[in-house]
């Protein structure tokens, strides 16, 4: 008897082997699955890093800000026209301490448009992020001295 095989793409249906695509979209899946959950893991450590640093405040002055603006979006066609996007921006703030030594912070704290390239005063610092700054105002933010 002939039969009729219901596979498209031939193989003889569920389980026969040839079925390329009950094989490649769950290995896919399970590949991005596994992506999100270890960037998710590795931005819940790099926080906690961060919470648990302790306070230090140095005295430094400010060489630079900068914006790193991360974009995403989503489209899915013309029938199911859902078009979706979204951006985040992300603020750094980068310091000269006493010695020389320069850091670039990510600002937690909205400190951003507070702040002037060449301000001297003091920051405080907890592991990666900026979290105060007072300005020195004894201090002319152009002058060469600490």
């Amino acid at each position: 008897m002939g039969g009729f095989d219901p596979s498209p793409f031939g193989g003889g249906g569920f389980g026969g082997g040839g079925d390329i695509m009950f094989t490649i979209i769950p290995v896919f899946m399970v590949i991005f699955f596994v992506i999100f959950i270890v960037l998710m893991i590795s931005s819940g450590v790099r926080y906690a890093k961060n919470a648990r640093s302790p306070r230090e405040t140095r005295y430094a002055r400010i060489i630079s800000k900068r914006m790193d603006v991360q974009h995403s979006s989503s489209h899915i066609g013309k029938n199911n026209t859902m078009h979706s996007s979204s951006s985040r921006t992300y603020y750094y703030i980068t310091l000269e301490f006493d010695n020389g030594s320069r850091q670039e912070y990510l600002d937690v704290k909205n400190l951003y448009g507070l702040v002037a390239e060449g301000d001297v005063g003091y920051a405080a610092v907890q592991g990666d992020w900026i979290v105060a700054f007072e300005r020195d105002v004894s201090q002319r933010p152009n002058g060469g001295t600490y």
